[in-house]
């Protein structure tokens, strides 16, 4: 399939996003990322089942499956189908490796929950996203007893964790799982997936924002293409 425009700014998502959506076949059970990268493959997925193309999606946020409805997606869950066809969702950032962080919109742990139910995960972000090194703060999901303590350990780590807050509103943001967010800055991430398994191994946390299994990336660039990045 080839998509090419003229496009700049947010347009990159959009070119990248529609075009994540015509990697998955008719019949497909399709994991449904979070973010506004993703929220355009999921636009453009709505498009495609007016043509008598059938998919049922499996949402990662109530944000998802709010946008899967409005745009006319069925969609099932885990339970019933818990092995996905492909899943395609967003990123804060990609390093060259395709070391992924994730968790801006703070649903990463259904979404790290589904991409490894998929037989293909696709990330999908515009060419702002792609760095030498991850540097972005890690989202990590907080069970809300054990806030203190994380905390403490994330010290320990090196890390400096700010407790994610709502906006326009007192107190911190909560999970679609009723958990908090602890966003942690650790400068330059030069080893991702050992901070990955430190995160892992810390009583408390339900999950964070690094994904080290991403195999295949598709970037929306300036210049209205797409760059395949792929292990």
């Amino acid at each position: 399939m080839s998509i090419e425009r003229n496009l700049t700014g947010n347009h990159a998502k959009q070119i990248a996003g529609e075009y994540a959506a015509h990697l998955v076949n008719d019949g497909d059970i399709v994991g449904l990322g979070t973010g506004s990268t993703t929220a355009y493959a999921i636009k453009e997925l709505g498009q495609m089942i007016k043509t008598d193309f059938k998919i049922l999606g499996v949402p990662t946020s109530h944000q998802s499956r709010f946008l899967a409805i409005e745009c006319g997606i069925p969609l099932t869950s885990l339970d019933e189908h818990p092995l996905l066809d492909i899943s395609i969702d967003g990123s804060d950032q990609v390093d060259k490796k395709l070391n992924v962080i994730k968790g801006g919109g703070g649903a990463h742990m259904l979404e790290k929950i589904i991409a490894q139910s998929s037989k293909r995960y696709v990330i999908v972000v515009d060419d702002e996203k792609l760095t030498d090194h991850l540097n972005y703060s890690v989202a990590v999901e907080v069970l809300p007893i054990a806030l203190s303590f994380v905390r403490e350990r994330l010290k320990i780590i090196g890390g400096k964790p700010v407790l994610r807050s709502a906006v326009r509103k007192d107190g911190p943001v909560i999970t679609d799982h009723g958990n908090f967010i602890v966003d942690v800055d650790f400068g330059v991430i030069d080893f991702p997936e050992k901070l990955e398994v430190e995160l892992s191994c810390c009583t408390g946390v339900m999950e964070h924002g690094i994904f080290s299994f991403v195999n295949e990336v598709y970037v929306g660039t300036k210049n209205g293409k797409i760059e395949v990045l792929r292990r």
